[in-house]
């Protein structure tokens, strides 16, 4: 297993983690995710542990606690050689203050991931997302209070836009608070939105990225294939995607390149997109998710070897997407962009 450096920190984390969104399937939402309990998430977890995969990511709003639950039960005897990766802001309960990144609620709910979790710290806190009705130098204070006590060592967020991460970042700089060290986005070879904005200021501001659903919700699997139905009893059948639906002939423009590379490698579609990924700027983790020991296996799989360059320029030019305004712009000037590959 591979490890890099988390964004400008000296944590080394491996290359892939194990998100446990399957954890529990609490409702109709995350039953649709996966159902795994505690024995079946016991046994995935040694598998990890047997690749190199000391880290595990979940989140207070998964099943309403339930993976954050199994997660700790299953982690026991292991605690002290893994690192664990919770969020907070989404909505836990009907009260007015059950949801956000008020003092108020992060206090709360980080004291009940740390029961739920049985630790007495998180090593990586993520906002799940902004909270625009709360003062940034409030939740900023409230995360650096939290990881003085010793209740959180690195702070992160998710699904922020460019303009509240940097202001995040410059509040934290100008109180000498902690700042955040990643971001946790949703990224992959059918959504390159990322590329526009977020990862120019990640390697301007060295914040490691974590990806989340690398696959696009099991898109780019080869499953999904052109004049067939969406798989029944999928994921995508029941919740849809994750954001805007793309274009059926995008979607599989991609999947018959990935085809030809999977042929010519040896390795699945999936296992291509995700070496895809880890040879992106910033990327320094992949969230990979499994129902089943099968799954894990496979997604283990993606690391130790690399696509050439020539494999890497073919998947690029399929994917590529028209970027919006100012970014089309910012283009037609690339003399003036410090990462001139994101350009090409």
């Amino acid at each position: 297993m591979e490890y890099r450096q988390l964004g400008n920190t000296g944590l080394r984390i491996p290359v892939l983690s194990f998100g446990t969104a399957t954890f529990g399937g609490g409702n109709k939402f995350f039953e649709a995710w996966g159902t795994t309990q505690v024995d079946e998430a016991k046994h995935l977890i040694n598998l990890c542990l047997d690749a190199g995969v000391n880290l595990f990511d979940t989140a207070n709003t998964y099943s309403r606690g339930m993976s954050e639950e199994i997660l700790g039960k299953a982690l026991e005897g292991h605690r002290n050689n893994v690192l664990i990766s919770t969020k907070a802001t989404f909505n836990m309960g009907d009260g007015v203050n059950d949801y956000g990144s008020s003092r108020f609620h992060l206090i709360k709910q980080c004291e009940e991931s740390l029961r739920r979790l049985q630790t007495d710290h998180i090593d990586i806190y993520h906002m799940h997302g902004f909270d625009a009705n709360t003062p940034v130098y409030e939740t900023l204070k409230t995360l650096d209070q939290l990881v003085q006590t010793g209740k959180v060592r690195y702070i992160a967020c998710s699904n922020f836009s460019g303009w509240h991460l940097m202001k995040s970042l410059s509040v934290s700089e100008r109180y000498g608070w902690s700042k955040y060290v990643a971001h946790q986005a949703y990224y992959s070879l059918l959504d390159r939105d990322f590329e526009w904005e977020l990862m120019p200021l990640a390697i301007d501001q060295k914040i490691g990225t974590i990806v989340w659903s690398p696959l696009a919700g099991g898109q780019l699997t080869g499953k999904f294939r052109r004049g067939q139905p969406v798989p029944a009893g999928s994921r995508h059948e029941k919740l849809g995607s994750h954001g805007p639906e793309k274009a059926p002939e995008f979607l599989h423009g991609i999947v018959d390149v990935l085809d030809e590379i999977a042929a010519e490698t040896g390795k699945s579609l999936a296992q291509v997109s995700l070496n895809w990924l880890l040879q992106r700027p910033t990327v320094d983790n992949i969230i990979i998710g499994a129902r089943n020991e099968e799954q894990l296996k496979q997604n283990l799989a993606a690391v130790d070897w690399n696509l050439a360059t020539e494999q890497v320029k073919r998947l690029d030019a399929v994917s590529e997407v028209p970027p919006i305004y100012p970014y089309w712009h910012q283009r037609l000037n690339p003399v003036f962009n410090t990462a001139p590959n994101l350009y090409a």
